[in-house]
């Protein structure tokens, strides 16, 4: 498991928008699953889900996205999983932490 967190200043739909735009351009094997959106007065949560088969590996890994927005301040939570071998081990190549770079990368302009 990889984890990437991070508080920033902006408007909520246009992080939310630009991380899905950096995620689904990350690889052609890049999926959204699922996706919810919900307000609570000024208050706004996005949570994604995507998926990636790596070859390198023949596994698939998750990313859970969940972006909480209030006035200008933003919140962001990059979960990556899956990406281990081995029924008992969890052995990792790498993958979750590819997975939550690209959030980095696209919130920190690496």
């Amino acid at each position: 498991m990889a984890k990437y967190e991070k508080t920033i200043m902006g408007e909520f739909d246009e992080v939310v928008e630009r991380l899905d735009q950096d995620i689904s351009n990350s690889g052609i094997s890049m999926k959204l699953v699922d996706e919810t959106n919900y307000t609570l007065g000024d208050a706004k949560v996005a949570v994604r889900v995507y998926d990636k088969y790596f070859m390198r590996n023949g596994n698939r890994a998750s990313l859970s996205l969940t972006v909480v927005g209030h006035e200008q301040t933003v919140f962001v939570s990059a979960i990556g999983a899956g990406g281990g071998q081995g029924i008992f081990l969890n052995f990792s190549l790498g993958a979750e932490d590819d997975m939550v770079r690209i959030v980095r990368n696209s919130l920190e302009g690496s």
